[in-house]
């Protein structure tokens, strides 16, 4: 089944879909190992980890396509995948569809802040008119060639225009063709009820360590009506702490010594990464085809 496909039946299906966030292939590995059905892949780990740059709009369409490349060369499960402003107008969110499908990505989403955009969490936003997003999410919906591929809409006017504003831009965001609603930084109860209660599409939920959301248990979640709820920062976050706790270590012991019991071996680590299976084809071709000299 094609992984869009996949998606898609989720979509449909009662439940949450629960999407922690991979920056590379080894933490997009980990994830499908402990059995979740989705993998998001995050833009701010993007740009932090492989752009060596904060989360400020200067990940472009190239480096974000090569992470999005190499992560679904790794999983077979569905990918979600940032695609920030659509790095561009129109045209260029047309090609950034094209682009992400053809990369095998199962959903993408696009946002409404005004470039060079920011993390969601930070202050300073600025978003584009509506009628300029909807325009981008026309041209995202013609440029998709597999109907399952799930469009994701996101807006960050809650901090910019109000509450208002964010659900008259879900609503033209839902007319313009789009499948799965993301608001950004949602803070109260008072604003998430309303948004449950007055958007008709799925809803994404955004489940920022320190930031300006609350960390609302998944069942909980669910209960109030979330279709989706990514965990982009989860696993940066928590290896670059546990980073500079080994580095400190080295600095301070000059060992890693006591620490073994926070790490995994070489083996299991290559072994996740399909060790097992490289050397078990590569047996296979040499026992079928023995070499003659």
């Amino acid at each position: 089944m094609k992984s869009t496909t996949a998606l898609r039946q989720l979509l449909h299906q009662p439940g949450i879909i629960v999407a922690p966030g991979a920056y590379d292939c080894l933490t997009a590995k980990l994830i499908e190992r402990e059995g979740f059905h989705a993998v998001y892949m995050t833009g701010a780990g993007t740009a932090v980890t492989r752009v060596g740059k904060p989360d400020l709009g200067l990940a472009s369409l190239t480096e974000m396509l090569g992470n999005v490349n190499a992560i679904t060369s790794t999983i077979s499960v569905p990918l979600i995948a940032d695609a920030d402003t659509g790095y561009g107008g129109a045209w260029n969110v047309y090609r950034t569809v094209q682009e992400y499908e053809k990369a095998g990505v199962a959903a993408l989403h696009i946002e409404d802040q005004a470039f060079p955009k920011r993390c969601g969490h930070l202050d300073g936003k600025e978003v584009v008119p509506i009628t300029e997003m909807v325009v981008k999410l026309r041209a995202a919906c013609d440029a998709r060639t597999d109907a399952d591929l799930v469009l994701i809409a996101r807006t960050d006017a809650l901090a910019v225009t109000g509450l208002d504003d964010t659900l008259r831009r879900c609503a033209a965001y839902a007319e313009a063709g789009a499948d799965v609603l993301f608001v950004e930084a949602l803070r109260t109860p008072e604003d998430i009820d309303r948004v449950r209660r007055e958007v008709d599409l799925p809803l994404l939920y955004n489940f920022v360590e320190h930031g300006k959301s609350p960390l609302i248990p998944v069942a909980e979640l669910e209960a109030l009506g979330f279709k989706m709820v990514i965990f982009p920062g989860s696993l940066m976050l928590s290896v670059y702490t546990l980073t500079q706790r080994v580095l400190r270590e080295i600095q301070q012991h000059g060992t890693t010594a006591r620490l073994l019991g926070d790490m995994g071996s070489v083996v299991e680590l290559f072994n996740l990464m399909g060790m097992h299976e490289v050397l078990g084809l590569e047996a296979k071709w040499t026992e079928q085809h023995p070499v003659h000299v």
